[in-house]
Formats: C-alpha cells, structure tokens, sequence
C-alpha cells in the first residue's frame, strides 16, 4: 500500500511504486512515474511527462516537471528524466525538455541540489554533483559528474562544466569550464585545479601533479589553444597514471563550441 497523505492529489494515470511516500498538499500529474523507496514531502508538485527513480527525497514545495521557460515552447510532450538517490530541497524547479533539443531534460543519480536551484529545460546534469542554494542552469547546459556549484552561480545557456570542476559563489559561467578546473568571479577566470575536491575523490598525488602541469600548458604556457592540446596530447603519452583523465580534458577542449573560461 503506498504511504499517499489524505490530502494528496494523484491523478489517474500517475504511476507510483507501492513504497513511494507523498505528503500533505502534494499534487502528482497523470504523467508521471516513481520509482520505490522515494519520498515526496508535503506540498510538492510533480507534473509533466516525468520519471523518477528511486530513492530520492524531495522536499516540500519543489517544483518537478514543469513546463519549460521557453517562449517557443508549444506544449510538446517533452520529458524529465531523474535518477536514484538524488537530494531535491525546497524550492527547486526542475523543467521539461523542449523540441528545440532533444526534448528531455536529465538528471542523474547521487546528486544534491540545495534550496531553489533552477534547473532548466534541456540541461544534462551528470552523477554525485552537489549544487548549493541558488545555483541556476540556464536552458541546454551539460554538468559533468561531481560537479560542484556553489551558492548564486549561475551559467549561461549552452555551456558545459566538466566533470570535477568547482565553479565558485555568485560565479557567472558564460564560456565552457574544462574538466578539473576552479572557475570564480563575474566575469569568471580559471584558479587552477580542483585540488581538494581531487584529493577526496582519491585521486593519486601523482595524478594531480600531472593535471596541475595540465593546467599550466593551458592556461600559463602563453601557447595557442591549438598549441595547448598538441602538449597535452603529449602529456598523455608521458604520463600513463593520468592518461585518462588528461585525455577527456583535451576531449572537452575539442568538443567545446563556446570557447573555455580563460
């Protein structure tokens, strides 16, 4: 028997695991799934074509699945897709997709997104990211995993973060944040690597090393950015420990279509 308040509002068609808890007030659409062991708080609203994993807990006054902020948007049924034992505070918004993309908003497992997060519509947000009160994504941005985004932040449509950077309080991202890399101030600029965040996530000494050496050819070498990824292609060969992760970070530089925050 799903633990469902009296007072709560579940439409016909909403698909909900028998362990799945709603609270007072909470209203859930007739689009949406969730999965077991999640818990919705009082006054929550869930709407959209929306799927929910499990174990997530969701405090009151979110607003999941919502319609995107997006005035060519033409009621289209887009989705939002959420993973497993994220962390959802209150006041969050998190919005559907639109057609423009690929029509789904993702967000993915392990996360924790703090009081009033914006998440909007299209953005792809990755594994064990920590977004703290106010951080805001604007509409098409991918977040890497263990992300962190500190309080105010906010990012420009169509920018990436990579995975293991940290782009500090009231930070305005405007360009794309390279993997590994601490970005602060408005307008932002790189302060080397996320050497603590590194360090907790069991990255060698060694490791490190390389990537900090990583960061210098980009950003203190006075090289070319064309010239910055011949070195790192390089640095890969040199170094087999950090191989990977030297590779994905001159992969993003490849792949980035707003320039990166230098």
């Amino acid at each position: 028997m799903t633990l469902i308040h009296p007072t709560a509002i579940i439409e016909p068609g909403a698909a909900l695991d028998d362990s799945v808890e709603v609270g007072a007030y909470s209203v859930i659409g007739p689009n949406v799934k969730i999965g077991a062991g999640t818990r919705i708080g009082p006054h929550v609203v869930i709407g959209g074509h929306t799927t929910i994993g499990s174990d997530n807990q969701i405090f009151q006054f979110a607003s999941i699945g919502g319609p995107p902020q997006d005035k060519k948007y033409g009621g289209e049924p887009t989705r939002l897709e959420i993973g497993d034992r994220n962390l959802i505070r209150e006041f969050c918004t998190l919005n559907c997709g639109t057609a423009q993309d690929t029509g789904v908003t993702r967000i993915g497992s392990d996360n924790w997104l703090l009081a009033y997060v914006h998440i909007a519509h299209d953005c792809v947000v990755g594994n064990n990211t920590i977004f703290s009160n106010n951080a805001s994504l604007a509409g098409h941005v991918h977040v890497g995993d263990w992300v962190i985004m500190s309080g105010f932040s906010a990012v420009h449509q169509f920018c990436q973060i990579g995975e293991h950077a940290f782009v500090g309080m009231t930070t305005s991202v405007t360009q794309d944040v390279p993997p590994f890399v601490l970005v602060s101030g408005n307008p932002s600029a790189a302060y080397g690597i996320n050497i603590e965040g590194l360090k907790r996530r069991g990255f060698t000494r060694e490791q490190i090393g390389d990537l900090r050496n990583a960061y210098k050819t980009l950003y203190k070498s006075g090289l070319t950015l064309d010239e910055a990824k011949s070195a790192l292609t390089q640095a890969e060969a040199d170094a087999p420990a950090s191989a990977p992760h030297l590779r994905r970070l001159r992969e993003f530089l490849d792949a980035s279509t707003r320039g990166i925050v230098r």
